[in-house]
């Protein structure tokens, strides 16, 4: 077992409900185990810059209800440079840390793996509200945030009915289309275009048009910030132009943007990113780094970083040669299976959809 006096814990990128919860965690799990901890406040450019501070269970008490993250965030173009790493590295001997708990998304692991190559172990947490880490079924702030998006779509719905108006709403998720399915399903929006599956927007005009004639009044259409138009501008908007154009019903453009990010992070969030932090500090101590912690099939299980990041890029079609050489041909299995899990889910929560809708 590793012997530990002090770990570093950061979070990095977008911010996550449950990130909070997951600090808390880290710091907890630490303590328990007589380790240290210290903050990196503001990411990667935090660890150049020196700013830490030690981070105590009494720091963190109230934190697993929060959303937003006590550490802060921000890009760090500087740390992917050689110039920037070794600061990172002389920051870690300075301050004496030993290991690192990295908490975001896969920029955030590939700076975990970074520091581990280096000699600083380092363990990545999926935290991510858009749920695009393929080695894991579940990121943390994926469910707050589509409460968050559910709860603003009903708000939208009352008006919609009020006006017998339809609403196209934007959600966040990138190229990940889940906020947007389980959001449209929860509130029974009449569509949802999402970019793993063709929207047939013809097809949609036709039932906006059949519904209103059988006198329905306020409609929802839910698409993904991923969609867009030939030009690379947003689809939402687009469509929203091209609905009242095409169908006469009076329509609406709401973009909820950075709004779900926030919110109290609901249960499942808090507990899910509770049971990895504490899961990664005992890792650490177990001699064990370069990994995420993921959510596979119901359980929390580490997954070797450079398989979950290369497991992405064949999911989101975006291997470069090479990438694949290094892993065994039962590896490679391995990875195409994650793909067709997750590709089963997109089409299965499309086909709810579109079922449910009315």
């Amino acid at each position: 077992m590793a012997k530990f006096r002090k770990i570093g814990v950061l979070t990095s990128g977008g911010d996550a409900p449950g990130m909070n919860a997951c600090i808390k965690a880290v710091v907890n799990k630490a303590h328990s185990m007589g380790i240290e901890v210290v903050g990196i406040t503001g990411g990667y450019a935090g660890l150049i810059d020196g700013n830490l501070r030690h981070l105590t269970m009494q720091d963190v008490n109230t934190l697993v209800g929060s959303s937003g993250t006590v550490l802060y965030s921000s890009r760090c173009p500087e740390f992917k440079t050689e110039q920037g790493m070794a600061t990172a590295v002389e920051s870690c001997r300075k301050n004496h840390i030993d290991a690192l708990v990295c908490i975001g998304g896969d920029g955030t692991f590939r700076g975990a793996t970074d520091m581990t190559f280096r000699g600083f172990p380092s363990i990545g947490l999926p935290g991510t509200i858009d749920n695009d880490i393929t080695a894991s079924d579940y990121t943390i702030g994926l469910d707050t945030a589509i409460n968050t998006t559910v709860q603003m779509i009903d708000c939208l719905r009352n008006t919609c009915e009020s006006h017998a108006r339809l609403n196209v709403v934007e959600v966040m998720g990138r190229d990940c289309g889940q906020i947007a399915l389980y959001a449209a399903i929860a509130t029974g929006a009449v569509a949802v275009a999402v970019p793993e599956v063709p929207f047939d927007e013809a097809g949609c005009m036709e039932k906006i048009r059949a519904l209103r004639e059988k006198g329905k009044r306020g409609m929802i259409v839910v698409v993904s910030e991923g969609m867009r138009n030939p030009d690379d501008t947003p689809y939402a908007e687009t469509l929203a132009k091209r609905i009242e154009a095409d169908t006469g019903v009076e329509t609406k453009f709401a973009r909820f943007a950075h709004v779900v990010r926030g919110g109290v992070p609901t249960a499942r969030d808090r507990v899910t990113a509770s049971e990895m932090g504490a899961r990664a500090v005992e890792l650490l101590v177990e001699g064990r780094s370069n990994l995420v912690m993921c959510e596979l099939d119901g359980k929390v299980v580490p997954v070797d970083i450079a398989f979950a990041l290369i497991a992405d890029r064949m999911y989101k079609n975006k291997l470069k040669p090479g990438d694949l050489d290094a892993f065994t041909p039962e590896q490679l299995e391995q990875m195409k299976a994650l793909c067709e899990k997750r590709r089963a889910e997109i089409r299965n929560l499309c086909d709810i959809a579109a079922s449910v809708a009315y």
